[in-house]
Formats: C-alpha cells, structure tokens, sequence
C-alpha cells in the first residue's frame, strides 16, 4: 500500500470560495457574517472536483490512499476574528468529511484548525476533539504563524501552546506544521513562507526540551523539512555548542519529515541524511507546484518516481510509503480497516 500523507482539497467546489469571499466582504461592511447561508455543494460536485484531479492522478501515480485535509493556503487564519475562523474551519472540515465519506478507500481525513492571532491555541481544542472523535479524522494541522508572515505567536515550544498539545496526546493524533497564506509580501506563499516555517518550526524544537513534557507528540514537518536536510550538520552543531543531546536522542523520536521534494536530487538528499524511519512518502499534489518540468517530461510533484528511482531495499519502501504513515498516525490503521470493511 502506498500512503500520501500530504493532500490538500486544492479543487474544492467554487461555492466554497464564493462563501469565503462573502464571509471575510461582510467582515468590512454593516452585514452581518452570522448571517450567511452556508454554501450548498451536492455529492455529485464534490465527485466532479475530484475525479479529474486528485482520484485520477492517484490511479495514474500508482498511489492508494491520501491523508486529506483542507487547502492549507486557504486557512488564512490572519483573516477576520475568532468567530470568522471557527466559522469557515468548521465548513472546510465538513466537507473533507464528505470527501472521505464519498471515498472512503481513497481518503482519510486530517482537520484545520481555528486558529486566530493573538488567540489562546487552547481554543483549538474542542474543534480538534470534535474532528477525531465524530468525523473520523486522524490528525491535525497546525499554523505556527497565524498572523500570516508577521510572527507575532509564541514559540511552538512556549507553554501557550500546552493546552493543545494535551488534546493531542489524548487523542493520540500528530500535527503537520503548516502555515498558511502570507499577508507578508516579503515571503511568497509556497516558496519562502512555507519553508521558512519548517525550518524554523525545527530550530524551535531544537532548542527546547519540549518532548520532555510530551514525549508521545510527534509533528510531521511537510515540505521535506524545507531547509533542514540541506544545513543537517548546521543543526548538528548549534545543538553541540548549545550542549544539546544528538538530534537522534532530541528530536527524531517525535519529529518527522514528508517527500515533498520536487526534484530527484532534493529526494536523494533527504533519504540519505534523515533516517528512513523519520521520513513518509508524500507528495502535496495538486497542490504549490502543479506544472510538469520539461527535463523530464513528468509533473513535478510527482514524488513518487523520486522513490521509486531510489536504490531501497524492499522493506526500507514499505516502511517509507506506508509503514511510517501508520505507526506516526495511530488511527490510520483502524480507518483503512473500516474502508476494507465497507
């Protein structure tokens, strides 16, 4: 079985923007957003949004299942107010939820957040419990930066940030680090403020000793780690001269990295400086990099030929496409037997 731990509803029905858009209109004007109607989407335009996007690219790419969550460039959790989020997480919630009721041998749920600047992430929590305990979902993503580029929030490693860790260990289901858009126009989205966030997201765990207070959290940091793999002996020697312990023995019981690395090279790298244990197959497509490289002639975010081009042995595969997947998301197992079921 072949596990993309990195999707995102990128395609979503238009009705879904449309009711953003009106959502955030109200927010500078007398209407009320309370009084919205939610967006109406028919099963048959949540079928058609996915057949010739992310269901017919899994049959072409040879994968099986995606860990599913909402667009993560569209969380925009610096946008509006507590209730303004609380609101539209919810609905992007919802509607995974009915992509992994309608496909449930191709998707499993993961949920955004309602995060908001300057909110206690405690806050988080109930819509969290509320996605793993009633929708079946498996995990969660979670924005260090919910000012959208102007970090403003604690460290993830300050105790603000306690209260939802708790539920997580509860629960028993990791977080991917994800941000989402940037209102910074120094940082373009997907190529400076996402990976400025999943280095940045590992320095903070470095120089913490946060998994002494949870040692069973685990966060997966997306985008192969952005500028982690490339400066591994960089962190290996702050973590010296700061007497840190080996980032084997300091992080890499709780922290792991997906594949989604857009060229060969970049794949070869990550595979070779991060254990394979600390690494699940992912790919984000249809997601930041959607065109095909004329080197190749394959798209780039086809991440999958990456692995296959790699000199593994059977069971370093198994463990990097699938294996990983399931023991990092311990609830993932019980849904694919439920799916199996069905």
């Amino acid at each position: 079985m072949i596990i993309d731990c990195h999707g995102h509803y990128t395609t979503a029905p238009g009705a879904l923007q449309v009711f953003r858009e009106a959502q955030l209109a109200a927010l500078k004007g007398p209407a009320a957003a309370t009084g919205l109607a939610d967006p109406r989407i028919s099963d048959d335009e949540i079928r058609e949004s996915l057949e010739n996007a992310q269901l017919k690219l899994q049959r072409e790419r040879g994968t099986d299942v995606t860990i599913f969550s909402p667009r993560a460039s569209a969380m925009g959790h610096h946008l509006g107010n507590e209730a303004t989020s609380t609101r539209w997480t919810r609905l992007c919630n919802d509607l995974i939820q009915r992509v992994c009721g309608l496909y449930p041998h191709n998707f499993v749920g993961v949920c955004q957040l309602p995060q908001s600047s300057g909110v206690a992430p405690a806050h988080s929590a109930a819509e969290l419990e509320r996605c793993v305990r009633e929708l079946g979902f498996i995990g969660c993503n979670l924005n260090p930066d919910p000012s959208g580029g102007h970090w403003n929030s604690p460290p993830l490693t300050d105790r603000h940030w306690y209260p939802l860790y708790e539920k997580m260990v509860e629960l028993d289901v990791p977080a991917m680090v994800h941000v989402s858009a940037s209102c910074n126009p120094n940082f373009h989205a997907t190529g400076a403020h996402y990976l400025n966030a999943d280095t940045t997201a590992f320095m903070q765990f470095l120089t913490s000793d946060l998994f002494k207070d949870f040692p069973t959290l685990r966060f997966i940091i997306p985008h192969g780690g952005g500028a982690v793999p490339f400066h591994w002996g960089r962190f290996r020697g702050l973590a010296q001269d700061m007497k840190r312990p080996p980032l084997e023995e300091l992080l890499l019981r709780n922290v792991y990295f997906d594949t989604c690395v857009y060229h060969l090279p970049g794949i070869e790298l990550l595979c070779k400086v991060v254990p394979l244990e600390n690494i699940l197959f992912g790919s984000e497509m249809v997601g930041a990099v959607r065109g095909i490289d004329p080197r190749t002639g394959q798209y780039y975010d086809d991440t999958k030929r990456y692995i296959d081009a790699l000199p593994l042995s059977g069971q370093d595969r198994d463990r990097l496409f699938s294996g990983n997947a399931l023991r990092v998301y311990p609830r993932l197992g019980a849904r694919l037997a439920v799916a199996g079921s069905a």
